[in-house]
C-alpha cells in the first residue's frame, strides 16, 4: 500500500481526458475504451471491472491489463454507450481481498451512487473551440465610449454620468446611472483584448431596456440605439472575428422587462395573443408572477407554444436570429437558466434548454450555449442542453473562502447570508471543488466557467489576501473549465457588490506602473493557458492537498503541466513515482522551488504564489 500520507490523493485515477477515454464525443451504440491507472504501490490487483448502468440495469465489463509504466499499471475496458448519458465507474479487486470503487468523487471502499459516476455523453458536443477559450465579460455601458456616443440622447430612464464619476451604490442610480458606453467603444479597445490574449467576448445584454444592465428587455428584436443599434453589433462582431475572437450574447429566458412589447400587449388584455407568455394572478391580467417579486421582471410561461415559436424555436426565433447573418453571434449565455420554466409544480426547464440547443444547432452548429445556475448545477447540466455552466459553487465560492482575508465582511456571499466570508483551508477548498465538479460529465466541466467574479458579484481583489490575485487567477486558467475575466479585473478594480463592481474602465491609467503590472500578470497567465494544450484538454490529478499549499497536474501524452498554488509559505512533498519526468521540469511561471531527490519531489514556497512547470507527456505502456 502507498504511504498513508499520500493515499488520499495518489490513488487509482481516471478522468474524461484523451489519456483515459478513447472517444470523448461518442454516438449511441459506439464502443468506447476507458482506462484506469493504478499505482503499483497500491497493492496487487486481482481484477478490474468497468461497471455501467444502461437502462438502469448494472453491467460489468472486464478490464485487461494494458501494461505498466513509470510506477503505474494501466487497465482498459470497452464499454458500449447505450444511453445519451452513460454512467460508469470502476471496481478494483485486490489480491488481499479488499474491494475499491472509483467514481467521479474519488475512491471508496463501499458501494457508490449512480449519480456520482463518470459519464459519457452521446448528445451533440460543444464546438471544438469552447474548451480552449478564455472569456472576457463586458458590461457595455461601462467598457468604452466611442465619439458617436456624444451625439446620442440619454435614454429617458438614464441618469447621465461622466466616465470618471463614481458608481452610485443606491437607487435609483444603482440601476439607472448611464455612462454611455457603446458597442463601437468596444471596437476601439480590441487591441487591449489581443494584448491580454483572451479569445471569447461575452456581452451582457444589448437589447433596449429600462436600466443600465438591460436584463429587463423591452424587445429582443433589435439592439439598443444607445449602444449604436443593429449596425454597431454587426461592426463589433465583424471586427472581433477579423481578429480571431468569438462573441456571445446574453438572453433572459426566465423573464422580460415590464416594458417589453409582449408584456405590454398582454397586460390588462386577456384576449391578446401574448397573454399566454406570462403567469397571471387574476382574470384581468393585472397582477402577475415576476422574478423574485420584482415587478419590472415578469416571468415567462414556457407552456405557451407561441412564446416558444417567437423566442426559442426555429429559424424565425430570437435565439436563431442573432446567430445568423448579418449578426453572426457565436452563442448565448442564458440568464437565470436555473429558474427558467420552473414555477411551483411546473418544470419545463429541460424542454426549454433542449429547444434552445436544437435551434442553435440548426442555425449554426458551431455555437456555444452557457447557462447561469448559481448553486448546485449538476442536475441540469448533463449534456442535453447547456454546454457548460456559469455557476459559483464549484470554483468561485470555495476559492474565495481559501484566498480571502479573514474576517472580510459579506452581507451576501454569492447568495449565502454569511456575516463574513467563510474561511477554508486547502483541504476544504479541494473537497468543495470536488463535490460540485463530480456531478458534471467531464465534457460539461471543460465548458463551465472558472470565474473569480462577474458583473453580479463583488470583485475578487476587494477581499483577497495580499498577493492572492496571481494565485486565484492562476488556478482559474489551469483547472479544467473556461477562465473568465470580468472587464476591469486586469486594471485592479474593486467593488463591494455586483453594481458597485460595474466601474467604467479607467483607460487613462493603462500605462500607470501598478495597472500595467496587473495587466501584464493577467496576460502572462492567459498566454500560459492558451500556449499549453494540457491546460485545455489534459487530464487532472491532485498530487498534494495541504492547508496552504496545493499541487496538481494537467496531463496529456505530448506534455504535462505541473502547478503549485499557495496562500502562504510552506512545503509539499510528493513521492517520485507520482510524477514522471519531474527532474526535467521547465519553469513556465512563478517562483516556487522544485527539487527531486531520493525522498521524492519537494516543493518550497516562501509566500502566496502560483507556479507552473512544463513536464514530458505521460508515457502509456506498449501493448
Amino acid at each position: 500500500m502507498p504511504d498513508p500520507r499520500f493515499r488520499s490523493v495518489l490513488t487509482p485515477h481516471h478522468d474524461g481526458s484523451p489519456l483515459h477515454v478513447s472517444t470523448p464525443n461518442p454516438e449511441l451504440g459506439e464502443s468506447v475504451t476507458v482506462r484506469v491507472r493504478i499505482p503499483e504501490s497500491f497493492g496487487t490487483v486481482a481484477s478490474v471491472y468497468a461497471r455501467s448502468n444502461p437502462d438502469k440495469e448494472p453491467r460489468f465489463d472486464a478490464a485487461r491489463l494494458l501494461g505498466a509504466a513509470d510506477g503505474w499499471q494501466w487497465w482498459e475496458a470497452a464499454i458500449v454507450v447505450e444511453n445519451p448519458v452513460h454512467g460508469y465507474r470502476f471496481l478494483i479487486d485486490l489480491a488481499d481481498g479488499t474491494h475499491w470503487w472509483l467514481n467521479a468523487t474519488g475512491l471508496s471502499d463501499i458501494e457508490t451512487l449512480d449519480t456520482e459516476d463518470f459519464k459519457l455523453l452521446a448528445y451533440p458536443a460543444a464546438p471544438d473551440w469552447a474548451a480552449s477559450s478564455v472569456i472576457y465579460q463586458i458590461f457595455p455601458d461601462r467598457f468604452g465610449r466611442s465619439p458617436a456616443a456624444d451625439a446620442r440622447e440619454t435614454p429617458e430612464w438614464g441618469i447621465p454620468a461622466a466616465w470618471d464619476d463614481p458608481v452610485d451604490q443606491v437607487g435609483p442610480g444603482r440601476s439607472h446611472q448611464f455612462y454611455g458606453g457603446d458597442l463601437d467603444g468596444i471596437v476601439l479597445h480590441l487591441d487591449h483584448l489581443q494584448r491580454l490574449g483572451v479569445t471569447l467576448i461575452y456581452l451582457t445584454p444589448v437589447f433596449p431596456a429600462g436600466s443600465n444592465h438591460r436584463y429587463d428587455a423591452s424587445s429582443f428584436g433589435e439592439v439598443d440605439e444607445a449602444l449604436g443599434g443593429d449596425a454597431a453589433l454587426v461592426r463589433l462582431v465583424e471586427a472581433a472575428h477579423d481578429r480571431g475572437f468569438k462573441v456571445i450574447g446574453d438572453l433572459t429566458s426566465n423573464h422580460s422587462g415590464d416594458r417589453h412589447e409582449w408584456f405590454r400587449a398582454a397586460h390588462l388584455s386577456p384576449d391578446a395573443a401574448e397573454s399566454s407568455f406570462y403567469y397571471w394572478l387574476d382574470a384581468e391580467h393585472g397582477s402577475y408572477t415576476s422574478w423574485f417579486g420584482v415587478p419590472t421582471l415578469p416571468k415567462f410561461n414556457w407552456a405557451s407554444a407561441e412564446l416558444r415559436t417567437r423566442f426559442i424555436e426555429g429559424p424565425g426565433s430570437v435565439v436563431a436570429k442573432w446567430l445568423q447573418a448579418p449578426f453572426h453571434l457565436d452563442g448565448w449565455r442564458i440568464d437565470v437558466a436555473n429558474m427558467t420554466g420552473r414555477l411551483a409544480g411546473e418544470d419545463l426547464n429541460a424542454e426549454v434548454r433542449q429547444t434552445i440547443r436544437r435551434t442553435m444547432i440548426e442555425a449554426n452548429p458551431d455555437t456555444l450555449l452557457l447557462g447561469e445556475s448559481t448553486n448546485d448545477a449538476s442536475a441540469d447540466f448533463q449534456g442535453d442542453g447547456w454546454h457548460g455552466a456559469m455557476t459559483y459553487t464549484n470554483f468561485t465560492r470555495p476559492l474565495w473562502s481559501w484566498l480571502s482575508r479573514p474576517g472580510s465582511p459579506s452581507s451576501s456571499f454569492f447568495g449565502l447570508p454569511y456575516s463574513s466570508i467563510p474561511q477554508y483551508d486547502g483541504h476544504q477548498f479541494v473537497a468543495t471543488h470536488q463535490r460540485f465538479v463530480a456531478g458534471f460529465p467531464w465534457r460539461t466541466r471543460l465548458s463551465t466557467m472558472n470565474a473569480l467574479d462577474t458583473h453580479d458579484t463583488p470583485r475578487f481583489r476587494t477581499h483577497a489576501i495580499d498577493r492572492g490575485v496571481p494565485v486565484a487567477f492562476g488556478m482559474s486558467v489551469t483547472l479544467p473549465g473556461i477562465p473568465m475575466i470580468f472587464a476591469g479585473d486586469e486594471f485592479g478594480l474593486v467593488g463591494v457588490d455586483g453594481e458597485h463592481s460595474r466601474t467604467p474602465i479607467p483607460w487613462p491609467s493603462v500605462d500607470e506602473p501598478q495597472v500595467a503590472d496587473t495587466i501584464e500578470l493577467y496576460s502572462a497567465l492567459i498566454h500560459l493557458r492558451t500556449g499549453h494544450p494540457a491546460l485545455t484538454e489534459g487530464g487532472m490529478r491532485w498530487l498534494h492537498v495541504g492547508e496552504d499549499v496545493l499541487v496538481y497536474l494537467r496531463e496529456t501524452a505530448g506534455e504535462s503541466v505541473l502547478l503549485v498554488a499557495a496562500r502562504a509559505a510552506g512545503e509539499a512533498v510528493v513521492p517520485g513515482w507520482a510524477v514522471a519526468g519531474a527532474e526535467a521540469a521547465t519553469r513556465l511561471f512563478g517562483d516556487a522551488e522544485l527539487g527531486v531527490d531520493a525522498g521524492g519531489i519537494r516543493f518550497t514556497v516562501v509566500g502566496p504564489s502560483f507556479t507552473a512547470w512544463a513536464l514530458p507527456g505521460v508515457r502509456l505502456p506498449i501493448d
